[in-house]
């Protein structure tokens, strides 16, 4: 009996093959990726949770008081966008959230944040708050992003080709010239690069939708979040 026992034990310890080394490394790999993953899942909800508060808590760091807008005053739904002029992101983005807004008629209010961060961008932005003094902010953000490829090549931006078509705008361009270089509007872009700071804005467009970062860039993304503020608020 003693016999038996004993070779029923050697066929038992047989049958266990040793693990693999590629196994464990494959494991491994996967454990790590699943952290990582559920690692940045919690940071950006906390960063969702964080932007919230700050949003009710010091809504200025979103929208200022000078900050452009467009919609109704009474909109449950903020969109914040940090956009620079020369980005051509941002000029395929424009036309995506007039749609989101005509879709949603008087819930959406746009709120225009800038962060010049290409070269001449700055030049860029006084030109288009010299013209809002003229009534014509749209119009002229407009006309820019229409010639955006010819005067905001990343390599050698020229944004003096601009002069050239400012005119479609309707803008008187001696009071522009005039206007562009105040302290006002100097103060106004220094404020919004503060503010992207403290946000933590590095490119653009950086959108905001009540206060709550997109969880991932896309245009899907930035659809299903104001879709979803809209439901929470109306």
């Amino acid at each position: 009996m003693k016999k038996k026992k004993t070779k029923t034990k050697q066929k038992s310890i047989e049958k266990q093959k040793p693990v693999n080394k590629r196994n464990i490394v494959i494991i491994s790999a996967i454990c790590l990726a699943l952290i990582f993953v559920l690692g940045s899942y919690i940071y950006k909800s906390q960063q969702a949770t964080n932007l919230s508060f700050m949003a009710r808590e010091n809504a200025s760091t979103f929208v200022r008081e000078y900050s452009q807008t467009l919609g109704s005053d009474d909109a449950k739904v903020y969109i914040v966008e940090f956009f620079d002029p020369a980005c051509e992101t941002c000029r395929d983005f424009y036309p995506f959230v007039k749609k989101l807004m005509a879709a949603n008629p008087g819930k959406i209010k746009l709120v225009m944040r800038y962060a010049p961060f290409h070269d001449g961008s700055d030049y860029v932005v006084k030109m288009l708050e010299a013209a809002r003094k003229q009534g014509r902010y749209w119009e002229t953000l407009e006309v820019m992003y229409k010639y955006q490829p010819h005067w905001a090549s990343h390599h050698k931006p020229q944004p003096q080709v601009l002069w050239q078509v400012l005119p479609e705008a309707g803008l008187n361009l001696e009071q522009i010239k005039s206007d562009m270089n105040s302290q006002e509007i100097a103060q106004l872009i220094k404020q919004d690069l503060t503010d992207t700071k403290t946000l933590n804005v590095r490119k653009t467009p950086e959108f905001f939708v009540n206060g709550k970062p997109l969880p991932s860039f896309g245009y899907n993304q930035l659809k299903e979040l104001v879709e979803a503020e809209i439901r929470a608020n109306y």
